[in-house]
Parts: structure tokens; C-alpha cells; sequence
């Protein structure tokens, strides 16, 4: 069963999370097992050498992990989380897929792939999460 009663409803609520939102970070779809969140890579995401900042590609992963926790049980909080970082992407768009692995009595773990737009796998990203 979800939270939230749309999409719409989710976007809604996540809005005030400002620090995703406003890198460019939104919803594009949410179901009871997982969510798709995505961004549009802008010059001030990017590191001295080119490349995408890791910590802009651990907030997206942070965000559809929060996403999809939350849908399946608000609020839950980030117990521990990882991200392995897979390749370099020179793209301008990124896309986070969550997908529930495990929701137990007290805790869940999600796990979250993140690819560009050349469905090239940039990072993976595991959470477990904590359901207050």
C-alpha cells in the first residue's frame, strides 16, 4: 500500500526537499515497489575535470531512495547507505531507478541504478532505511 494517493501527491511533498529540487531533481514516476527520479546535468554539476560531481550523482540516488522508502512507509529514514560508482557519464541527463529489495517490520532496502541517457550504468546505490 502507498503513501501517497498520486504522483502528484509525492511531488508535491518532496518539494520541500530544496536541496534536490533545486539541482534540478524531480519525480517521474512512482509505484508501491519503487519510484524513477531524474535531473538535466547543468555546467555547476560538473567537477574540475569534466565529469559529473560524485556527490551530485549520491543526492539523486539519496532522493529516489528517499522517494520510494517513504511512498512505502512515511517517514522512513536512512539507516546506512552506499553507492559504488560505476563509470563516467559525458551526458546531460541522469535517471535513478528504485526498486524495494527487502521491507521488513522496522526496516527496507532499496536498491538504485543510476544511468544517463545512453543507458550506461553510472553508480549503483543500496540503502536501508529505518521505518520510524
Amino acid at each position: 500500500m502507498s503513501t501517497f494517493n498520486s504522483l502528484e501527491e509525492a511531488q508535491k511533498f518532496f518539494e520541500n526537499d530544496t536541496f534536490a529540487t533545486n539541482n534540478g531533481m524531480k519525480i517521474e514516476s512512482l509505484n508501491e515497489d519503487g519510484c524513477v527520479c531524474s535531473m538535466d546535468l547543468k555546467e555547476n554539476h560538473r567537477n574540475a575535470y569534466g565529469g559529473i560531481m560524485g556527490g551530485v550523482i549520491f543526492t539523486l540516488g539519496d532522493f529516489a531512495f528517499a522517494v520510494a522508502s517513504n511512498n512505502a512507509h512515511k517517514p522512513t529514514v536512512a539507516l546506512n547507505v552506499n553507492i559504488n560508482f560505476l563509470s563516467s557519464s559525458k551526458g546531460t541527463h541522469l535517471t535513478a531507478t528504485a526498486k524495494c529489495v527487502k521491507s521488513g517490520r522496522t526496516t527496507s532496502v532499496y536498491n538504485v541504478m543510476i544511468t544517463d541517457e545512453f543507458d550506461k550504468e553510472v553508480a549503483m546505490f543500496i540503502g536501508t532505511g529505518y521505518k520510524l
